[in-house]
């Protein structure tokens, strides 16, 4: 009866989610029969036409819960999937240099992320929280930071409201920005993985760069993501929080089972032992799911929050991010 009741909740915006990404799929193929090339893949399409509806119509409470469910757990599927389909050779030339390269960039990133939000006269606390956010993880940073330095909740909200709209922003970005500079593949993935909040964003938005492109993203985003331990640590110290002693966080958190998935089967991809035909028909499936969870995604941003945030908690975020996408072409270029 649990599971009868649950479906029913789902079901609504699930089936928004999939309207949503077939009417991408279709623009996409209209693109490509009128202009010869898509210049929209589905994928960036699913995103506009989810958070367009979401800010400019009004979206009833039922579509809600399966709305959450597209942009998580079907994310998470796609994501899993997608490893059936690459291998793992293409990182042999990936080593310690880019860990310590990531390490410095992060670094850098929140020092001038949050001079950049005390000089637009941010609180110190929101300061820190918008530069977290930036250059680490985006909502997850934001939560684990906020009680270590004792924010209030006015902050922790405005701060991941904001976020929220930048990070479909840069996932639009890259698959944009990528070929415009001439990256190829790996460096493509390098670039999503340094400046993409989350890792399914990251996985999306490189995933129009290639196979390896995804890989190499997911790579460089969990090393990414698990900075958070020491810089939760140093903020605390830093910044303090009346005393308590900061809670770091779970690597379970942060390497979530989808993960672990994606990188058994990108192993059993590597050893030969997935077959081209399931690989082939995994990758579409793949696809399918991931446009499907990006109207989720969509669906779930108001970009009305935008003007809500404020102009300068804008400015700040929006400069924040210029300093990461410069600090991380930086080290694609130095690396070579």
């Amino acid at each position: 009866m649990t599971y009868v009741r649950s479906a029913t909740q789902v079901l609504p915006g699930l089936m928004l989610a999939i309207l949503i990404a077939l009417a991408a799929f279709a623009t996409e193929y209209g693109e490509q029969a009128i202009w010869g090339r898509a210049w929209l893949e589905a994928l960036v399409l699913a995103i506009i036409l989810g958070s367009t509806l979401r800010s400019f119509g009004r979206l009833p409470a039922r579509f809600s819960a399966g709305v959450r469910f597209a942009a998580k757990p079907v994310m998470e599927a796609a994501v899993a999937l997608m490893g059936a389909s690459i291998g793992l050779f293409a990182l042999a030339g990936v080593g310690p240099t880019l860990i310590a390269a990531i390490a410095v960039t992060i670094t850098l990133t929140i020092a001038f992320g949050y001079h950049i939000g005390r000089w637009f006269g941010l609180t110190e606390r929101m300061a820190v929280l918008v530069a977290c956010g930036n250059a680490i993880c985006g909502n997850s940073a934001i939560a684990a930071v906020g009680p270590a330095i004792g924010a209030d909740g006015d902050e922790v909200a405005a701060s991941i409201g904001f976020t929220a709209v930048m990070g479909i922003v840069v996932v639009l970005l890259v698959p944009v920005i990528a070929p415009a500079l001439g990256l190829g593949a790996i460096k493509g993935g390098m670039l999503a993985g340094m400046t993409v909040y989350a890792v399914p964003q990251v996985l999306a938005a490189a995933h129009p760069l290639g196979d390896v492109a995804v890989q190499v993203g997911a790579l460089v985003k969990l090393v990414r993501v698990l900075m958070l331990g020491p810089v939760l640590a140093t903020v605390s110290l830093l910044f303090g929080n009346r005393g308590k002693r900061p809670a770091l966080p779970r690597l379970g958190k942060f390497l979530p089972g989808f993960i672990v998935v994606f990188a058994a089967l990108a192993a059993l991809r590597s050893l030969g032992l997935i077959p081209d035909a399931i690989a082939h028909a995994t990758r579409s499936l793949s696809l399918l799911l991931t446009v499907v969870a990006m109207a989720g995604l969509g669906l779930g941003v108001d970009l009305r929050s935008l003007a809500s945030a404020g102009p300068r908690v804008t400015a700040s975020v929006v400069l924040s991010l210029m300093v990461l996408f410069a600090g991380a072409l930086m080290v694609i270029c130095l690396l070579g």
